[in-house]
């Protein structure tokens, strides 16, 4: 039996992967913490906490996600991303345990134009991709036996995202702008957890990145929530990066293709639109 601990467990992603864990890995210990059982920011209390834990392997999730405002306040991004990254891969390695970290489509710069493979050269535009390649660099560096996993677009049952906004906003609008230049690919929690889960079983390292599959901009992805919805009253009308105004730049394209993934585990992600079908019939 091995001990499993997922730290950010009650984020977004960490209560589906909770789930996911406990149904797909019988036998297996999973231990669930959060920022009320551990503080990634406090070093030796993380490296104390989880030492005394002794896990085989460390899923790293917690994270200070939100993009603008990483950009907004670099000290708390570094602290969190990378510094509190670097905790936890001290502590991963002191138990001589597995450590997975979760990364981002945000390392890359977007110059590409083609989906960016796990092997291209990292160059991020903003605070939280820098902050975030700072933590991949820490678990490199650190832990012996580690699984980077690049990920982006998510949405899922518990938390914000983008989805829950466009269905809000259409309750509230007429009409809504939504930016028509960065294209990536959407990725439900649920798959995302699912992939984890095949990764860790396949005993899979290095780096990987999981997504679903296809491609869309933020705009036709709003258009498709919309449709899917049943909404047709609400008007879309596509706008720039730059008229929208954000504090923090973004890759134009971003789309992470993942060859890899289905080549060492035989994981082909499912469409996004498919995904996303799921994701509306299982929210109403």
């Amino acid at each position: 039996m091995r001990r499993i601990l997922v730290v950010g467990a009650k984020g977004m992603l960490g209560r589906d992967l909770m789930e996911v864990l406990h149904s797909s890995i019988p036998g297996d210990e999973v231990v669930g913490w959060d920022i009320e059982e551990i503080d990634i920011q406090k070093e030796e209390d993380t490296v104390t906490k989880i030492e005394k834990l002794r896990p085989d392997i460390v899923i790293h999730i917690a994270a200070y996600t939100d993009v603008d405002g990483c950009e907004l306040n670099k000290e708390k991004a570094f602290a969190v991303n990378a510094e509190g990254t670097r905790s936890v891969a001290l502590a991963a390695s002191k138990c001589h345990a597995k450590m997975v970290y979760l990364s981002t489509d945000y390392v890359f710069d977007g110059d590409k134009r083609e989906p960016y493979l796990e092997n291209d050269s990292p160059h991020p535009l903003n605070v939280y991709g820098q902050s975030k390649l700072k933590g991949e660099q820490c678990v490199q560096a650190l832990v012996k036996d580690f699984l980077i996993i690049r990920t982006q677009w998510l949405y899922g049952l518990f938390g914000k995202n983008f989805v829950s906004s466009i269905i809000r906003q259409a309750r509230e609008k007429s009409t809504l702008s939504i930016v028509d230049d960065q294209t990536g690919s959407p990725t439900y929690t649920v798959d995302l957890a699912k992939a984890v889960s095949v990764l860790i079983q396949f005993g899979a390292r290095g780096i990987f990145h999981v997504a679903n599959s296809g491609l869309c901009t933020w705009c036709s992805f709003g258009q498709t929530i919309l449709e899917l919805s049943g909404v047709n009253r609400v008007k879309v009308i596509p706008i720039s990066s730059m008229e929208l105004g954000r504090p923090a730049t973004r890759p134009f394209y971003s789309v992470l293709g993942c060859q890899k993934l289905k080549e060492e585990t035989g994981l082909t992600m499912r469409p996004w639109s498919e995904a996303l079908k799921d994701y509306l019939r299982t929210l109403n």
